[in-house]
C-alpha cells in the first residue's frame, strides 16, 4: 500500500520512510501540508502519516482538507505529535484524525498502528459490495447506463450545499453526505424483483403494470429494512431503506407507496428524488429522448412543492452549473440532446 509521510523534518521522513518500507508498503513523501494535498490528488494513498506541528498548512489542517476533498476512497490519517492534552485530542479527532502518535515513537509502534489502519480501510471493501449491489439491479436495464455514478454524485451535491446552511447544519454533516453518496445507487435496488416483461417494456405502462412497477420501491425497503434489522447500528443500511422506499414519494403527498409529504418524506430520499428526476430527464429512455438541461430545469422548479422539496430546488438551481459538469463527466455518447 502506498502511504503518504509528512512532515518538515527530514530525520523525522527518513524514519517513517524506513518502518514503512520494512512493513512492506511504498512510502510517498511531502514536506508540508500544499505539497501533501498535491500528492493525494495524483496518487492512490489510502494512508497518511502527519507530522502536526509544520509550517505553513499544519498537521490538523491537512486533516481538514483531506476530509473534506472528493476522494474516491476513505484516506486513514495518523498524526504525530509531542501534544498529550485533552483539548489537542479532541481538536485532532474533530479535524478527522483517525489515530495519534507520540513523538518520540518507536518503529515498532509506527507499524502496529498501521496495520490497525489496514483493517479499518479494509471495512471500505462493504462499499464496494453495495455498488455491486446496486449495478446488479441496474444491469437488468440496459439503457440506464452511467446513471447510477450520475445520480450518486447530483446527490452528494445536493447534501454538500446543504450542510453550509443553517436550517439543515444539525442534520447534514461530513458523515451524512458520504453515507448518501455510498448509499444512493441502492435507491432502486427493488427493481431486481420486476418481472422484465414490465421492467424492460419499450413503451408507456399500463395501470396494471404500474401498479407492479411501484412494488420496487417495497420490495427494496423489505430487503434493506431486514439487513438493518440484523445489524442495527450500521447507519448507511438505516439511510439506504429511507431512500429505497422514499425517492418516489411527493412533497405535496401524491406519491407512493405511502402517500407521505413534506417533511415526513426522509431528507435522503428528498435529495434522492431531486438527482434521480433530473437524470431521468437528461437521459434518453426507451419512452423517451434526452431532454435538453435548460427544459429539464424548468420542469423540476415547476415541481418545486409538488414533487419536490422547494428547498432542494433551491439548492439545484443555485448549483445547476455543477450538475451539468457532473453529467459531462459520467457523459454516455447516446444522450443526445433533443
Amino acid at each position: 500500500m502506498k502511504i503518504l509521510a509528512v512532515d518538515d523534518d527530514e530525520l523525522a521522513l527518513s524514519v517513517v520512510s524506513r518502518a514503512l518500507v520494512r512493513a512492506g508498503h511504498e512510502p510517498l513523501v511531502a514536506r508540508g501540508g500544499q505539497e501533501a494535498l498535491a500528492i493525494l490528488g495524483q496518487d492512490a494513498c489510502r494512508m497518511v502519516i502527519s507530522d502536526w506541528e509544520m509550517p505553513g498548512m499544519d498537521g490538523v489542517e491537512l486533516c481538514r482538507r483531506i476530509r473534506a476533498a472528493e476522494s474516491p476512497g476513505y484516506v486513514y490519517v495518523i498524526l504525530l505529535t509531542s501534544r498529550d492534552e485533552i483539548q489537542d485530542v479532541v481538536e485532532g479527532l474533530s479535524a478527522g484524525a483517525d489515530d495519534f502518535m507520540t513523538k518520540p515513537f518507536h518503529p515498532d509502534e509506527l507499524r502496529v498502528r498501521v496495520r490497525a489502519g489496514e483493517r479499518i480501510l479494509s471495512l471500505e471493501t462493504r462499499e464496494v459490495a453495495i455498488f455491486a449491489m446496486a449495478k446488479l439491479a441496474e444491469s437488468r436495464d440496459p439503457e440506464t447506463g452511467e446513471h447510477l455514478e450520475r445520480m450518486r454524485n447530483y446527490s452528494r451535491l445536493l447534501a454538500q450545499h446543504l450542510a453550509t446552511t443553517r436550517a439543515f447544519a444539525g442534520t447534514v454533516d461530513e458523515e451524512y453526505v458520504r453515507l448518501i453518496y455510498l448509499t444512493s445507487p441502492l435507491h432502486d435496488i427493488g427493481k431486481v424483483g420486476i418481472p422484465d416483461s414490465v421492467l424492460l417494456k419499450p413503451g408507456r405502462l399500463s395501470n396494471r403494470e404500474f401498479e407492479i412497477m411501484k412494488q420496487h420501491a417495497l420490495i427494496g425497503a423489505e430487503t434493506l429494512a431486514a439487513a438493518a434489522r440484523q445489524y442495527p447500528g450500521v447507519a448507511y443500511l438505516r439511510m439506504a431503506r429511507d431512500i429505497a422506499v422514499g425517492h418516489h414519494e411527493r412533497f405535496d403527498g401524491s406519491g407512493y407507496p405511502a402517500g407521505l409529504s413534506g417533511e415526513d418524506i426522509p431528507l435522503a430520499a428528498r435529495i434522492v428524488a431531486v438527482a434521480d428526476v433530473y437524470d431521468a430527464l437528461t437521459s434518453k429512455r426507451v419512452y423517451k429522448p434526452a431532454f435538453a438541461p435548460d427544459i429539464a430545469r424548468n420542469m423540476i422548479v415547476g415541481d418545486s412543492g409538488k414533487h419536490f422539496d422547494p428547498a432542494l430546488v433551491a439548492v439545484f438551481v443555485e448549483n445547476e452549473d455543477r450538475f451539468l459538469a457532473i453529467r459531462e463527466q459520467f457523459a454516455e455518447p447516446e444522450m443526445a440532446l433533443v
